[in-house]
């Protein structure tokens, strides 16, 4: 299961590095306003992960009990509420350009890409989500393969429609970066229609029309795993923001070395960000079946393939770190920084996978609050904290060595916690 999520995540982290690659090619203003849409565009993203753990543990549970057609009625349902929250979202979201924009510091001359950009992401958005979430239910059925095609189908559109558009090639209109945004949503939206279809086909959605009181105890199911795990991945790049003010006062050469460190944390946690979102599914699926053993098995075997996977991962970087970065800098301060960070931070990633495949184990059993309190123990009681310590009395070691720290008291603390609830768990079965 999670060999095509893999496959499909790494499409995704493709969108954003086209896009920008792309629109570069316009100038430094386009560039620079693309960069200040990630935020806004990153916070919708989060909403959608959450909509879809949401979606992926509640319907998983369903099956695993043997309710496939209740399954069916909720996973209809939780696409109306999908697509209501949407259009909510995206008509506010453009009539608050100017003051978010603003806000975050946008220059006037840069006023004019935003929203030439936004005005276009926020029309077709609704289209993200629902990808998001039709990819969810497909998970949730076990069924990882057509979910990463969903995601591979979706990036290679857009790889090929963002040129076409924003340099109008052939009999497309130059759009400049207003074709990017474009570019991205007629790619969600052909996949959204695509992936609606074959669930209909499969009967894993439902035609006919919903009655409101069922709709509406289906939404309160959904969003009571769905708010929390949203407020836990807008969490991350909040933390990474504070930590990375921590680094600049060591010099933009660090800042530099920091950011690349963040790519490569993404790149080297792959294998373990795929597990986290096809564990899930099968834990939910034994639950509902009341096969908790089973789910303590899986959860084990999860958190020891993590530990030796990023042990491996992090031998590699420790061995070549001087080469690989000087790969990505020939500043020889900035390849300095990065190779200290490789030889660090790596050590920590395990626990790290620990961490978030206990999180997403607790939204699986029904459990948002616990998942979201491991996130904010991780990121605002250890990380944070822990880094400018070491910041403050060690300089950038100290704050690399104390994220390693900080990853792996998190991780011992929640492998406990989830152990002792499953204990709990089968003592009721």
């Amino acid at each position: 299961m999670t060999l095509p999520m893999m496959l499909g995540m790494i499409s995704l982290m493709m969108f954003n590095i086209v896009d920008i690659w792309f629109v570069g090619q316009l100038g430094t203003e386009p560039m620079a306003a693309l960069a200040f849409t990630f935020p806004v565009t990153f916070s919708i993203t989060s909403l959608a992960i959450g909509l879809g753990v949401g979606s992926s543990a509640t319907l998983a549970r369903l099956i695993g009990a043997g309710s496939s057609v209740k399954a069916a009625r909720m996973a209809t349902d939780n696409l109306i509420m999908t697509v209501l929250l949407m259009v909510i979202i995206a008509a506010a979201g453009l009539l608050l350009i100017d003051p978010v924009f603003g806000l975050m510091g946008a220059e006037a001359h840069l006023m004019p890409y935003i929203h030439a950009y936004m005005t276009v992401w926020f029309s077709g958005c609704v289209f993200l989500v629902l990808n998001m979430v039709c990819n969810s239910i497909f998970r949730a059925a076990g069924d990882t393969r057509f979910s990463g095609s969903i995601m591979l189908v979706s990036s290679l559109m857009n790889l090929i429609l963002d040129p076409l558009l924003i340099f109008g090639i052939g009999p497309f209109p130059e759009l400049g970066i207003q074709g990017a945004a474009l570019a991205s949503v007629m790619a969600w939206a052909s996949t959204t229609v695509m992936a609606i279809y074959l669930l209909l086909k499969r009967k894993m959605l439902l035609p006919d029309l919903p009655r409101l009181g069922e709709m509406l105890e289906h939404w309160r199911t959904v969003l009571k795993i769905s708010l929390p795990a949203a407020l836990s991945n807008m969490m991350t790049p909040l933390a990474n923001g504070v930590l990375t003010a921590v680094v600049a006062n060591h010099g933009a050469e660090a800042v530099a070395a920091y950011g690349v460190g963040n790519r490569v944390e993404s790149l080297s946690l792959l294998v373990c960000l795929a597990l986290s979102m096809t564990l899930p599914p099968f834990v939910s699926q034994n639950y509902g079946a009341g096969h908790i053993e089973r789910v303590r098995r899986a959860y084990k075997g999860a958190a020891r393939f993590a530990l030796a996977w990023q042990g491996l991962i992090f031998v590699l970087l420790f061995l070549f770190a001087d080469q690989l970065s000087m790969l990505f800098s020939d500043d020889a301060e900035v390849s300095g920084w990065l190779s200290l960070w490789m030889v660090l931070v790596p050590a920590g990633f395990g626990f790290q996978a620990i961490t978030f495949l206990s999180a997403s184990s607790f939204n699986a059993l029904h459990q948002p609050m616990r998942a979201m309190r491991i996130s904010l123990f991780r990121l605002f009681i250890m990380y944070v904290p822990l880094g400018w310590l070491g910041s403050e009395l060690f300089g950038l070691p100290g704050m690399f060595a104390a994220l390693v720290l900080a990853n792996s008291i998190t991780a011992l603390l929640a492998y406990s916690w989830m152990n002792a609830y499953l204990r709990r768990l089968s003592g009721r079965v």
